[in-house]
């Protein structure tokens, strides 16, 4: 494919906002609103511990991204209460128009003590035009299970007919090694459906092949139909050694599919690489595929896991012609 990179978009570091603190804009996640397109991220502050917490955000922007109309005074949804599965940070939020409400899918996240943290998939609703978010309980709607114990987050959520599809992550093992002061995880894409977005069945098999071996860690799965074919742009890394080793860390992924179930991996179709330098130049990750003004368009972070902020690339070229059906 190819694609015309349009640099970063936004920075956090370039703004002063009530968010006190405000550090990252990781995993953007697009909604065209009116004449302006609403972009969901991840932010962190400190907790007084100093670790971070991850809240979600936004910022309004012009139809063309060249203009920030307005950020969000604070995060538009709480964290949870004590023991609460999103006690300790969102990361990262899909959000979803359906029929005439707007759904976020949240990832919560929760300390461990044996492991760093543990993930599942909540539930809000906004009733005010996306600014701010309700949850639907103190609960998930889909968390770990018998053969997917622990680590589901990173929801993608579509409606075909009367079917809702969810793609998302689910942690296989923790490992240790050598080179990481921390047991690492290891996490792989997997598929649900539902009726109503609420209940969900998982499918219970890895959709996504591995390319770089079994320890290969895939993330933030985002879906888009065109004349009939799915496209899937994930992110994908080694499971130790990404945080300093040059080639170990996060780059893009790229699948496709007719039936929603049967993917076919072909990451160099996709033709969207690092840059030679600069804030991508390092690591692509966290991905998010939509339409803006007829043309296909890409959001996602670049170094540092989202620090320095998140960057658009517009398709240039016909997304169906890249595939082998």
């Amino acid at each position: 494919m190819k694609w015309s990179k349009k640099g970063c978009v936004f920075s956090p570091g370039q703004f002063k906002t009530e968010l006190s603190g405000m550090v990252y804009a990781q995993s953007p996640q697009a909604l065209p609103i009116g004449n302006g397109v609403r972009v969901y991220f991840s932010t962190r502050t400190v907790d007084s511990s100093g670790k971070f917490l991850s809240h979600i955000a936004f910022a309004d922007f012009s139809r063309d991204f060249k203009e920030v109309r307005e950020i969000s005074r604070g995060t538009v949804i709480p964290l949870g209460g004590l023991g609460d599965f999103d006690e300790h940070g969102i990361f990262p939020i899909h959000i979803c128009k359906i029929d005439n409400k707007i759904f976020g899918y949240t990832t919560g996240w929760s300390r461990r003590r044996s492991v760093s943290a543990d993930a599942s998939i909540g539930l809000a609703v906004s009733r005010d035009g996306g600014r701010t978010f309700e949850k639907l309980g103190r609960g998930p709607v889909l968390t770990s299970s018998l053969y997917e114990p622990f680590l589901i987050g990173d929801a993608f959520v579509i409606r075909v007919g009367e079917v809702f599809h969810m793609w998302y992550i689910c942690g296989k093992r923790w490992i240790e090694s050598n080179t990481s002061d921390q047991p690492e995880r290891v996490y792989k894409i997997a598929h649900a459906v539902s009726k109503d977005g609420i209940s969900w069945a998982k499918e219970g098999n890895m959709i996504i092949s591995d390319a770089i071996g079994p320890d290969e860690c895939q993330a933030l799965p985002s879906v888009l139909e065109y004349n009939g074919v799915f496209h899937m742009v994930f992110c994908f890394r080694d499971a130790v050694g990404f945080r300093s080793e040059a080639g170990r860390g996060y780059r893009l992924g790229y699948a496709y599919s007719t039936d929603l179930r049967t993917w076919k991996r072909a990451d160099d179709a996709l033709g969207l690489k690092l840059s030679g330098e600069g804030w991508d130049g390092q690591m692509m990750c966290y991905p998010h595929i939509f339409s803006l003004n007829g043309q296909v368009a890409l959001l996602y972070n670049g170094n540092n896991f989202g620090r320095e902020g998140f960057g658009l690339a517009l398709l240039q070229s016909d997304i169906n012609e890249h595939v082998k059906l």
